[in-house]
C-alpha cells in the first residue's frame, strides 16, 4: 500500500495524500496512499481504514499521483498541524531513531476534549429608549454587559423575552490560573552589561526579520544562536523579556523554554506581566482541558508567545522569530520516553528553519554550547551585589551528617537552601545479622524508605522522627516502578530483628534541621506552593535535591548549603565533573540576592582537592569549561564524538539476551555490549553503546540495525529504545 514519497510536480492539482498512521509499532513503515478529499492539506488529521482497523493519522506529504487503488479517508479532524510542524516532525524521527508516528503524536493537543462553552449575553443594539422601564437592579445588570451570564441567567432570560438581550452560546478557554508570583509591567533599568546584551539581541532578531521577509537591505551576517554567559542573578530574565518585546514587535513567535515545571509559574508570570494576554503556556501539569485551550489559542495564532518546560518546544506556533532556552545545562531538556528528543536540539532546529534566534542562557553552561556558541557576557549581578563566597568544607573525618560549623550556620542563618540529592527518609534496608537487603520485585534496586505519608501535597514539612522512628512504620517504595510495602518488622531470611537503614534523603534530613523547615523534591506534589510558601516566609530553611537551584530567585536568602558534594563526582558518567560543577555554582546563586545582608555557601565534601569542586567555589565558569573541553578532546567524547544507547526490553530475560545479542552482529565493531542484563518494571533490559566522531554515521549505523529487527517474528513483544547522546 505504500508508494514513493516524491513530490508534486508538473502543475497538476495532487490528488493523493501520505498518511502517517499513529501507532507505536516500528514494524509499520509509512506513509500510505489515500484519495485526497478536497481542501485536505499537509498537516491534516484524518481518520483512514487500514486493513481492518480505522486508525486516526497526519497528512505529511501530497502527491499527484500513485500506483494503488486508493480509498478516501473516514472523516477529516478539525486539528491540523502546521507544516513546519509536520516537517520537524519528520526531522526528529530520523534525528533521534524513532518513528514519525511518534513523533507527530507528540505535536498534536489531547485527544477526545471537547470545546468548552458557557452563555454570554449582549445588548440588543437600540433595544434601550427613553420610554424603556428598567429596575435599578437590571440597569446594573445590563451596564455589565457584554459577558457571561452566570448566576445572572434567571434576570437574564427575562430581558431577552422582551428583546434586551440576547444569549448564546460562546467557546470560553479554559485558563491556567495566573501565577501568583508579581513582576513589574514596564521594562526596568539595564546596567551596561544587559544594555549591550539587549541591543545585540536585537539586531540579530531584527536582521533575522528582515532576511525572512527578503529585505534588500539585511545584514549580510547575522548571528542566529547565541549562548547568554550570565553569572546567577545577572538578570538573564529581563534580557529575554525585551528580547521577546523586540521579536513581537516585528510580528514573529516566541518560544521560552525552562527546565522544571515549578519554574514556569514564575517565568509566565513575568512574560504576562509585560506581554500580557499573548503568552501561552504549555506543560503536562495542566488539565486536559488546559492544555487543549491553550494549544488552540496557539494554533490560532491568539498568543504569540510560549512558556513551558520541554513539551513547550513542539508549540504551534509559526514563523518563530526566538527560541530562548533557559538554564540550557539542566539534563531536564531531554525526553524520557520513544523519541527521546533534546528539547534544546529541537530548539535549534525550529530557529535555524524559519529564520529565528536560538538564545541559550546559564550561569553555567555545557561543554556543547560553550565550544559552538558565539557568547554575550553577563559578569555581574544586575544589583551590583557580588557572589557570595563559597567554602569547601572537609568532612573526610566528620561522623555527623552536618559538619559542626554547618550546623551552626543553618541555626544563626535567618532563610537558607539545603541540597542533597537524594530523596525520601532512608535509601536502603538491610539485615546486620545476614545482609538480606530488601529489592524491588519488579526492578533491580533498592527499595527506599519513606515517611508513612508517601508523597503529599501538604509534603512541605518533613514526617517527624516518631513517624518512622519504629519498626514497620512509613512505607517502602520503589523510585522506577512505583512498588510499595510496608518495611519490615524482622528479616524474612534469618527472622532478626536488626534490620539497619542506611543512606540519607531529604525528608530525614528536613526532619533533622532545626526551625521551620520546608521541603521540595520529587515527592511533593504541589512544588510550586511550596517555593511560595518559602518565598513569603519571613525564615525557613528550604531542603531538597537538585530541582531547588533551579533558577529560583529568593531575594532573602543569606545561607546556601550542599551537604553531599561527591555524590555526582561518583557517578559512572563522563559528565560528573560538568554536572558537581553545575550543581554547586547553581546552588551558590540562590544566596546572597536582593534584600538579603549577606551571602554565603557552605560545600560539604569528601574531595575538598577536586577541580570541579574548586572552581565553582571560585565562580571560574571559564577556567572549568576550558579544562572539560580538553580532557573530552582527548578522551573522544561529547562535543567531540556522538554516542549512541541501545536498549533492548522485553519480559523474558532469554528474548531480550538474544535480541542484545542480534544487534550487536548488526552494530559496528566500535559498539560495546550487551553491558549486563537488569529488570526495570517487571522487564528485562539489555543495553549496547555505540560511540563515533561524527552524528550521523553513528545514526544511520544504529538505525539499520533497529530496522532490521523490527517487525520481525522474534520481536514479537519486544521493544526497542535509542537514545543518542544520553543525558
Amino acid at each position: 500500500m505504500s508508494s514513493p514519497t516524491s513530490p508534486p510536480g508538473g502543475g497538476r492539482e495532487p490528488a493523493v495524500i501520505r498518511v502517517e498512521p499513529l501507532v507505536t509499532a516500528r514494524g509499520v513503515r509509512g506513509p500510505f496512499d489515500y484519495a485526497r478529499p478536497a481542501g485536505c492539506d499537509v498537516g491534516a488529521v484524518v481518520e483512514v481504514p487500514f486493513g481492518r482497523q480505522r486508525l486516526r493519522g497526519v497528512v505529511t506529504a501530497l502527491a499527484e499521483t500513485s500506483e494503488h487503488a486508493l480509498k478516501e479517508p473516514l472523516s477529516i479532524d478539525e486539528t491540523s498541524l502546521p507544516p513546519s510542524l509536520v516537517e520537524l516532525a519528520l526531522w526528529m524521527a530520523g534525528d533521534v531513531v524513532s518513528t514519525p508516528a511518534r513523533c507527530l503524536d507528540l505535536l498534536l493537543p489531547p485527544a477526545d476534549v471537547t470545546e468548552r462553552t458557557r452563555l454570554w449575553a449582549a445588548v440588543v443594539p437600540g433595544a434601550i429608549d427613553a420610554g424603556t422601564r428598567l429596575t435599578e437592579r437590571q440597569r446594573a445588570l445590563l451596564d455589565r454587559l457584554p459577558g457571561w451570564t452566570g448566576d445572572d441567567l434567571p434576570a437574564l432570560r427575562r430581558l431577552e423575552a422582551r428583546g434586551i438581550v440576547t444569549i448564546e452560546p460562546r467557546a470560553q478557554d479554559r485558563r491556567p490560573d495566573d501565577p501568583a508570583v508579581g513582576a513589574p509591567a514596564r521594562p526596568v533599568a539595564l546596567n551596561p552589561d544587559q544594555t549591550a546584551a539587549v541591543e545585540r539581541l536585537r539586531s540579530a532578531i531584527l536582521g533575522a526579520a528582515a532576511r525572512r521577509a527578503g529585505a534588500g537591505d539585511a545584514p549580510a551576517s547575522v548571528e542566529e544562536r547565541l549562548l547568554l554567559h550570565g553569572v546567577t542573578g545577572s538578570g538573564k530574565t529581563e534580557v529575554y523579556l525585551q528580547a521577546a518585546a523586540c521579536a513581537l514587535e516585528a510580528g514573529r513567535g516566541v518560544v521560552v523554554l525552562v527546565p522544571e515545571i515549578a519554574l514556569t509559574p514564575q517565568t509566565v508570570a513575568r512574560f504576562r506581566a509585560r506581554l500580557g494576554d499573548a503568552v501561552a503556556v504549555l506543560h503536562s501539569g495542566l488539565s486536559r482541558g488546559e492544555r487543549r485551550d491553550e494549544w488552540w489559542r496557539l494554533r490560532r495564532g491568539e498568543a504569540r508567545v510560549c512558556v513551558g518546560p520541554m513539551s513547550a518546544v513542539l508549540a504551534p506556533l509559526e514563523d518563530v522569530g526566538l527560541v530562548i532556552v533557559d538554564e540550557e545545562h539542566d539534563p531536564a531538556f531531554k525526553h524520557d520516553g520513544d523519541p527521546r528528543y533534546d528539547a534544546r536540539r529541537v530548539a535549534a532546529w525550529r530557529a535555524r528553519r524559519d529564520g529565528g534566534v536560538l538564545v541559550a542562557g546559564s550561569a553555567t553552561p555545557r561543554p556543547e554550547s560553550w565550544l559552538a556558541l558565539p557568547r554575550i557576557s553577563l559578569a555581574r549581578r544586575a544589583d551590583g551585589r557580588p557572589l557570595p563566597p563559597v567554602e569547601l568544607v572537609d568532612v573526610r573525618r566528620c561522623r555527623t551528617v552536618l559538619e559542626r560549623t554547618v550546623h551552626q550556620a543553618l541555626i544563626d542563618a535567618r532563610k537558607a537552601i539545603v541540597l542533597l540529592n537524594r530523596r525520601g527518609w532512608a535509601t536502603s534496608l538491610q539485615c546486620a545479622d545476614c545482609g538480606h537487603a530488601w529489592q524491588c520485585p519488579n526492578c533491580d534496586v533498592s527499595l527506599v524508605l519513606h515517611g508513612a505519608g508517601g508523597p503529599s501535597a501538604a509534603a512541605a514539612a518533613a514526617p517527624t522522627m516518631a513517624a518512622i522512628g519504629s519498626a514497620g512504620s512509613g512505607v517502602l517504595r520503589c523510585h522506577h516502578c512505583g512498588h510499595r510495602e510496608p518495611p519490615p518488622v524482622h528479616c524474612p531470611a534469618c527472622r532478626s530483628v536488626s534490620v539497619g537503614r542506611h543512606g540519607l534523603g531529604t525528608e530525614q534530613l528536613a526532619a533533622d534541621l532545626p526551625g521551620h523547615v520546608f521541603r521540595l523534591d520529587a515527592d511533593v506534589r504541589d512544588r510550586a506552593g511550596v517555593l511560595e510558601r518559602f518565598g513569603a516566609a519571613e525564615e525557613g530553611i528550604l531542603v531538597g535535591t537538585q530541582m531547588i537551584a533551579k533558577g529560583h530567585d529568593f531575594p532573602d536568602v543569606d545561607l546556601g548549603v550542599v551537604v553531599d558534594a561527591d555524590a555526582t563526582l561518583r557517578f559512572p558518567d563522563f559528565r560528573s565533573q560538568e554536572r558537581t560543577f553545575q550543581l554547586v555554582a547553581q546552588l551558590a546563586g540562590r544566596a546572597g540576592r536582593g534584600g538579603a545582608t549577606s551571602g554565603r555557601v557552605l560545600v560539604q565534601t569528601r574531595s575538598p582537592e577536586d577541580a570541579s569542586l574548586r572552581l565553582a567555589a571560585a565562580h571560574d565558569a571559564e577556567t572549568f569549561l576550558a579544562g572539560e573541553l580538553d580532557r573530552r578532546r582527548e578522551r573522544g567524547f561529547p562535543p567531540f564524538a556522538t554516542l549512541a544507547r541501545i536498549t533492548c526490553e522485553h519480559e523474558d530475560e532469554a528474548r531480550a539476551q538474544a535480541a542484545g545479542e542480534v544487534l550487536r552482529q548488526r552494530l559496528p565493531r566500535e559498539a560495546t555490549g550487551p553491558l549486563p542484563l537488569f529488570r526495570r518494571q517487571g522487564r528485562f533490559r539489555r543495553t549496547l553503546e555505540l560511540r563515533g566522531p561524527h552524528r550521523g554515521p553513528v545514526v544511520a549505523a544504529v538505525r539499520a540495525a533497529v530496522d532490521s529487527i523490527a517487525g520481525s517474528r522474534g520481536a514479537r513483544g519486544l521493544v526497542v529504545v535509542v537514545e543518542i547522546d544520553p543525558r
